[in-house]
């Protein structure tokens, strides 16, 4: 950690190995911690230890350290099944705990992970109603995804601008710097992968290249992402959402576009975004006083 002053870590953890000496070590660096867990034990079935066994109570007992060393920690849920009747019990599960953030992520079509093949909006939309529902009634968590919506209402009704990612503007190149050193761009998701055009999609290598220069010309150097800039002008002409979405991830766009990074709609912004964004509406509307 000593080359790092003056920088803010966090870390996203399954919390299995957290032990005191962790927690002091966490505690005394300032670091943020973020734990991976998908709900009630009968919702997180898809979390097992590297033994094969489900992780539920080893995650569970790595939050009760936290817990008993006074760390905070945030906590982010895949969502598998976006089931409205399992919301309410979903939400009070990680009030229960005491999280600070929740951060809800509906199961992927990504890399190893074939993810569900349906794209239900009128299912996910209620769910999204539910949720923002159980949390209403219960506001001790910051649900991230109900406040992203809240926070681009806001921005609607204020004329501020909503657009979220333009490719005429300075983006976020969301650097992520793998095992060997290759350095991927926008989408921590395709470390790891290789593509017959694109090779390993990453823009250089950090051990040879310094990050300032890679991610300077990393437009110049990875042909993947002006295919993913022309896809993302192409949601912005096509869809009604893009304010609010941004347009279909990376990852996303090459998963399930065989490939492709200009493809436009995917199972994932219809699910996770689009229907987020209907079913928080609704949940206002049925709730304007």
């Amino acid at each position: 950690m000593a080359p790092f002053e003056d920088v803010k870590h966090s870390v996203q953890t399954n919390a299995a190995l957290i032990d005191d000496a962790w927690c002091e070590f966490l505690l005394e660096h300032q670091v943020r911690v973020g734990v991976s867990i998908d709900g009630p034990e009968d919702m997180n079935t898809h979390r097992l230890t590297l033994a094969g066994r489900p992780g539920f109570r080893v995650i569970m007992r790595g939050m009760e350290r936290l817990r008993r060393h006074g760390i905070p920690f945030s906590a982010i849920a895949v969502v598998s099944n976006p089931d409205p009747d399992r919301a309410s019990r979903f939400y009070g599960f990680f009030a229960d705990l005491g999280v600070t953030t929740l951060g809800v992520n509906v199961e992927e079509e990504e890399g190893v992970n074939l993810g569900p093949k349906d794209a239900d909006l009128v299912g996910a939309a209620e769910f999204w109603t539910a949720l923002a529902d159980a949390w209403r009634a219960n506001p001790v968590v910051r649900l991230r995804e109900v406040q992203r919506v809240l926070n681009f209402a806001g921005a609607v009704l204020g004329g501020h601008a909503t657009d979220p990612m333009p490719t005429f503007a300075p983006w976020d190149p969301l650097p992520t710097v793998a095992h060997d050193g290759g350095v991927i761009m926008l989408s921590p998701e395709l470390a790891g992968f290789n593509d017959s055009r694109f090779g390993d999609f990453a823009t250089g290598s950090a051990l040879r290249t310094g990050l300032d220069v890679l991610v300077a010309e990393a437009e110049e150097r990875t042909p993947w992402i002006t295919e993913f800039w022309n896809g993302v002008d192409a949601c912005r002409a096509t869809c009604p959402t893009f304010a609010f979405c941004g347009g279909a991830h990376p990852a996303n766009r090459y998963f399930e576009h065989d490939g492709r990074f200009d493809g436009t709609r995917t199972r994932y912004c219809t699910t996770a975004k689009i229907a987020l964004l209907e079913g928080v509406t609704r949940h206002v509307r049925e709730h304007r006083s």
